[in-house]
Order: C-alpha cells, then structure tokens, then sequence
C-alpha cells in the first residue's frame, strides 16, 4: 500500500483541520457520521462490500480494491474481516500522521500541566 495512499491523501490532510476547528467531540461525531455512511446497514459494521460501494463518499473513490482490502486489513485490530466503530477510528487517525503528532503534543502537554513532567 506504500504508493496507494495516494487517492486519500486529501482526506488525510482534511482530519487536521477538522480536529482545530471541531474540537475533539466534534470529530469524533464526525468521524461516527463517516462510519455510519460506509457500514454495511444490515451488519453494523464496515465490510470490503461496504467500504467499495460507499468509498466515493468519502472522497476516496480512486482507490482499488487491493487498497481498499489494504484499509480493512490495517484497521481490522480483531481480525473479524469487518471494521467497527472503534476500528474505524483508530484507522482514520492512523492514517493522519499530522493528526497523530497533534494527538501527541496534546498529550505531552497534559501530563506536563497535571504532573510537571517536561
């Protein structure tokens, strides 16, 4: 998947900005609103099927079934072979490095306000 990000780069590049401007409940409601439109509606959950059929809602109706199949087997943390609320969050931040090192620089300066650690 090294070259496949490609198609989703405008994605990633959107969770930053939607995190500074929503704060993080509102991109987690988001990030829930993205789940819900790619989930299969009968399985509550994210499927190869689903994920092909909805991508295009997304912005990410470039991607191939060998990146897509990429995505569900990167987020898969219990390798059902479906993606659930949970999963599909931890992937979207994954696949945000700049989100991530946010996530990171928040964290440290928590711990730093609560605990004096530098």
């Amino acid at each position: 998947m090294a070259g496949g990000r490609k198609g989703n780069d405008q994605f990633e590049d959107m969770l930053p900005l939607m995190a500074e401007r929503l704060g993080g409940e509102g991109l987690i409601g988001e990030l829930c609103k993205g789940f819900g439109l790619l989930m299969d509606r009968e399985k509550g959950v994210i499927t190869f099927d689903s994920l092909k059929k909805n991508s295009a809602l997304l912005g990410l109706q470039d991607l191939g079934d060998d990146e897509l199949e990429g995505m569900m087997r990167e987020g898969d943390l219990d390798r059902d072979g479906a993606l659930d609320q949970m999963e599909f969050c931890v992937l979207m931040f994954r696949l945000s490095p700049q989100l991530m090192d946010q996530s990171e620089a928040l964290l440290e300066n928590a711990l730093q306000q609560e605990f004096g650690w530098k």
